[in-house]
């Protein structure tokens, strides 16, 4: 368990794109917001299941510790 979370946090620079054609689209842009939104959006939805699973293992752990 920690050496996954310790992968995750210190894997996060390598994973922090988009695919190749919202990539190309976005970088021709001068400021980059458009890019930081789209990159923290993809993370964001990527997380969600992660934590739903996580929050199901927990109280099925803390039901089969009682």
């Amino acid at each position: 368990m920690f050496f996954s979370l310790a992968v995750f946090f210190l894997s996060y620079d390598f994973g922090y794109a988009q695919c190749s054609m919202c990539r190309a689209v976005l970088q021709s842009e001068e400021g980059q917001a458009t890019a930081k939104g789209i990159n923290n959006g993809i993370l964001y939805l990527m997380a969600i299941p992660y934590l739903l699973v996580g929050l199901v293992g927990w109280k099925v752990f803390q039901i089969l510790k009682k």
